[in-house]
């Protein structure tokens, strides 16, 4: 059995037996040439023993049961439209990860898991990336977001890929949780609307008590969801994360918090 990797202790990071599992909120793409603003992911990564391995759940790829990306090198995904044109020549040329794809196809086997040979990693995967990892030399699979699944069936879904915690690898939730599009105001310095106020803080103490019955039961017991998230995809990769957490009562830690784009919030999450 490989080595269990330790947690480098950090300020940033609480220490545990197993590599932590983190969700980040991966707001516009814009963030992959904004090291200001990456700064904070960045210190979070190096906080961390180096991974073995990273398997990352991004909002921007659905599917009906999970999917695997693939495991040979391909082109980013620029899978968006009017941002400035650095943006679409950003690269990060991480290498595959075709053993922890072979891992985890076993342990969602339950789910019929399948694999993609030409899915490249999107935005909501690499923009992150970019700061945390920017030499780009750890192996990087993506894991679709099965988004027919419930709360609950996501929950089981992170907790099946725990094993590949004890190997080092880093269980990578993407996503953002507020994400409405139409109610953003893009560099709009305004404190951000109560709605959005309210599902963060929410969201923040569900996690700081650990209640996943709670984070499970979102649809009825979240306060302005269908505000907050008219889509559900930004929202669903926090489930899968705190899954692959829920092997051991973590310690839970906000390594981002606050808003950007006015009602988008950056809240951040280490679950170790």
């Amino acid at each position: 059995m490989a080595e269990t990797l330790q947690p480098t202790p950090n300020p940033l990071l609480p220490t545990g037996p197993l590599m932590p599992v983190a969700f980040v909120g991966h707001g516009a793409p814009t963030l992959a040439l904004d090291t200001d603003r990456g700064a904070v992911l960045t210190a979070f990564a190096r906080a961390l023993a180096p991974p073995s391995a990273i398997l990352v759940i991004s909002a921007h790829w659905e599917t009906r049961s999970p999917t695997l990306g693939t495991v040979q090198p391909r082109p980013l995904l620029y899978d968006y439209n009017g941002f400035p044109e650095a943006l679409y020549r950003v690269q990060y040329a991480c290498p595959p990860a075709p053993e922890v794809a072979r891992r985890a196809e076993a342990l969602l086997r339950p789910w019929n898991v399948a694999r993609s040979v030409e899915r490249g990693l999107d935005h909501g995967a690499w923009v992150p990336l970019v700061h945390m990892f920017p030499d780009a030399s750890v192996p990087v699979l993506q894991l679709s977001l099965p988004g027919r699944f419930a709360g609950p069936d996501l929950l089981k879904i992170g907790a099946a890929l725990a094993p590949l915690r004890s190997d080092g690898v880093l269980i990578l939730g993407s996503g953002s949780l507020t994400h409405n599009l139409r109610l953003s105001r893009y560099e709009d310095p305004s404190p951000p609307p109560a709605w959005a106020v309210e599902f963060d803080t929410w969201i923040k103490e569900v996690l700081a008590r650990w209640d996943l019955d709670m984070l499970a039961d979102y649809r009825r017991r979240s306060p302005a969801l269908h505000v907050a998230h008219p889509t559900e995809e930004h929202f669903l990769p926090l489930l899968v994360a705190a899954g692959a957490a829920s092997v051991t009562r973590p310690a839970v830690t906000f390594f981002i918090e606050g808003f950007e784009h006015r009602s988008m919030s950056r809240r951040s999450v280490c679950m170790a």
